[in-house]
């Protein structure tokens, strides 16, 4: 990697390091969603309340992490009366869900729901019609006010983060309004917090419309009055918080899902893939195989053929070394000149001195030695030199 490339790489590294600081930093926008759960600090969650619900409580705060059914069964029987506050902007219960919970109230306890709307078997059962009015009063400031004279220093006025809902019909034999809802500019009133009985045991649902009272957002602004104060009518009891049915409630499905909802994880975890990918391709690239050189292949047939021939040279072996020289020129006058050599007469010499481009006396004089030495049985050390020189001389210009 040369220079240049390693200070551009080095320039894109510093600005995603400095994007990735700028996006720690910056400040987090504030959440605006409705939870209700009791962990949350944001303005519609309700962990001021939680934190403060043991003034109202008999005993310690108990929390609900699963369904109606499956906590009102598994739990153990009490001869203490419970009350049981389930406060989101929509409760949906199964039809399980509500055989249990009516039982419970059934059995004298008592049943704190707070929402804006209310439906299925549990609004029947209650002869109970929830709805927003949308012709104005939603989302406008609104009066919430107590019925009881005595209340009447707790009325609040709700003048934002607000949808007004409040109830249309009720069963008139059972029920007692408690408070109602009316519009800033309006002099129509509406029952938004109610008390019904049910059972033989002094059981109650306090069905109240205005979830948003409870949360952090308007209790910690000046309406922590109209909330004491609705609690107030409920008995002195031990308490149970629904934390199952919000609309925070927290859902984790995967170690992966639990790391990215945490800012400080999912940072890290940024980091780390980040780290990883850049370790791969540095690495990667310094320590690759070294890609060996391969030598082209040599012909070694000279140095063989050289071998041989300094093996019979040093055995004195002469005559079998001018044989196969001879077998080596007369091959090489056939491949090189087409002519053939079992005839060495004098069309042969004729015919070699003309491709060859000799003279027809040197062409008759190698000829000559050659059947000379093929005639021998024997032979020196000077007529291999001799025969050595002759096949040079003749073969020079054709090598």
């Amino acid at each position: 990697m040369d220079k240049r490339s390693k200070i551009v790489l080095y320039v894109i590294a510093a600005v995603i390091l400095m994007l990735m600081i700028a996006e720690i930093a910056k400040p987090k926008p504030l959440n605006w969603s409705d939870s209700y759960s009791a962990a949350d600090k944001i303005p519609l969650g309700c962990y001021v309340l939680y934190n403060e619900l043991e003034t109202f409580s008999d005993g310690e705060v108990l929390e609900n992490t699963e369904s109606i059914y499956l906590y009102l069964n598994n739990k153990t029987e009490s001869e203490e009366k419970q009350s049981l506050f389930m406060i989101n902007s929509y409760v949906n219960l199964t039809e399980q869900d509500t055989d249990a919970l009516l039982e419970f109230v059934d059995d004298g306890n008592i049943v704190l729901l707070s929402s804006k709307g209310l439906y299925g078997k549990l609004a029947d059962t209650l002869n109970l019609t929830i709805r927003l009015d949308y012709s104005g009063l939603y989302k406008e400031p609104a009066n919430n006010q107590f019925t009881s004279p005595n209340q009447k220093e707790n009325n609040t006025l709700f003048k934002d983060v607000i949808e007004n809902a409040f109830i249309t019909s009720v069963d008139t034999l059972n029920t007692t309004i408690l408070g109602t809802v009316k519009g800033e500019d309006k002099d129509e009133t509406h029952p938004n917090f109610i008390k019904t009985a049910f059972g033989k045991n002094n059981g109650a649902f306090y069905i109240h419309t205005n979830p948003y009272a409870f949360t952090n957002y308007h209790i910690l602004n000046g309406s922590e009055n109209y909330t004491s104060t609705v609690l107030s009518y409920l008995p002195k009891q031990q308490i149970i918080w629904d934390n199952y049915y919000k609309s925070g409630r927290k859902v984790i499905t995967s170690p992966l899902r639990y790391i990215l909802t945490n800012p400080a994880l999912k940072w890290a975890f940024y980091i780390s893939m980040f780290s990883l990918i850049l370790f791969i391709i540095f690495k990667g690239k310094r320590t690759q195989r070294i890609i060996p050189v391969i030598n082209k292949l040599e012909n070694s047939t000279v140095e063989f053929t050289q071998t041989i021939g300094e093996l019979y040279y040093q055995h004195g072996d002469y005559s079998n070394i001018i044989a196969k020289k001879i077998q080596y020129f007369l091959e090489f006058i056939r491949t090189k000149y087409f002519l053939n050599t079992n005839n060495l007469n004098t069309s042969f010499i004729e015919k070699l001195a003309i491709k060859s481009s000799n003279t027809k006396e040197d062409a008759k004089a190698i000829v000559d030695y050659l059947l000379y030495l093929k005639s021998k049985n024997t032979h020196t050390e000077t007529e291999l030199i001799e025969l050595n020189k002759k096949i040079e001389k003749f073969t020079k210009n054709n090598f």
